[in-house]
């Protein structure tokens, strides 16, 4: 089975997406499905993971609703707020959904992602590290150290690094992210989505020689076990299309790849993580 493991839905006039604006006019309109079915299509891509793009619940409860209709959705990542005293009430309520298949923590819009490292926070963590539940970790590149140390202090959470953690691909910096994603990936329970990163390079000037080395250090330290292929959709039509986006990721994987090793990238890998 072939799956994106990162992709997105949205109806603006839900009013939850405040950083979607005019000055973005490609993202200003609705996706949905429909919009989807034909690039699935063309490449054979039976299921999505879709995932929060709007830090409130309403949005989750939102997407778990479209999933219900929508047979190509195989899991809703969710929002949940571990600042919030009631974040147990709200995640056992969404753990009721079938399709509901774990939360994404957004440390990419804290003002100081050290804040991930308060007892309270950590706490929560080793609750959902306890309990196994998979999480994703929207992260910059040049916040990882709180990652970093973070996952010293939660060595068991089940997580997945979002769109490679946004190395800055358009001026070519990969140091020091290269060094923390080889630290990152020496926690087992940890994997990496190579998604994301168009929108880090030259919107209007990439080749896909640009991403190669960003690439093939994630798939180098993360193994063939601990990687998966995320679109982005639509967010990556402010650089490319979808067609793009999958064509820089297989020009960047090794040519020594089995059909196992391509079929845990682009489906088997999705599965085991978000438990499908």
């Amino acid at each position: 089975m072939r799956i994106d493991a990162h992709q997105h839905y949205w109806k603006i006039d839900r009013e939850d997406y405040g950083w979607i604006t005019p000055a973005l006019p490609v993202l200003n309109r609705d996706y949905l499905p429909i919009d989807l079915v034909p690039h699935l299509g063309q490449f054979n891509v039976d299921k999505t993971i879709v995932v929060q793009a709007a830090p409130t619940l309403e949005e989750t409860d939102y997407l778990l609703a479209l999933s219900e209709s929508t047979d190509s959705i195989a899991g809703v990542v969710g929002w949940l707020d571990l600042n919030d005293p009631d974040y147990l009430i709200h995640y056992k309520k969404c753990i009721q959904h079938p399709n509901y298949v774990g939360f994404r923590v957004m440390i990419q819009e804290m003002q100081d992602e050290r804040s991930i490292l308060q007892p309270h926070f950590v706490d929560a963590l080793r609750y959902f590290a306890k309990e196994d539940v998979p999480v994703d970790l929207l992260v910059l590149s040049h916040q990882l150290e709180a990652v970093v140390e973070l996952l010293d202090l939660v060595p068991g959470l089940r997580a997945v690094i979002d769109h490679i953690a946004k190395p800055s691909i358009s001026e070519g910096v990969i140091e020091p992210w290269k060094s923390q994603m080889s630290v990152i990936a020496k926690h087992p329970n940890l994997y990496c989505k190579v998604s994301g990163m168009v929108t880090e390079a030259n919107h209007t000037d990439w080749k896909a020689e640009d991403f190669t080395a960003y690439v093939q250090h994630i798939l180098d330290v993360f193994g063939t076990e601990r990687v998966m292929f995320g679109s982005d959709w639509p967010v990556c039509l402010l650089a490319a299309n979808y067609e793009d986006v999958v064509g820089i990721v297989t020009h960047s994987l090794p040519d020594s790849w089995s059909d196992n090793d391509k079929a845990r990238f682009f489906g088997l890998n999705a599965m085991e993580f978000y438990k499908l």
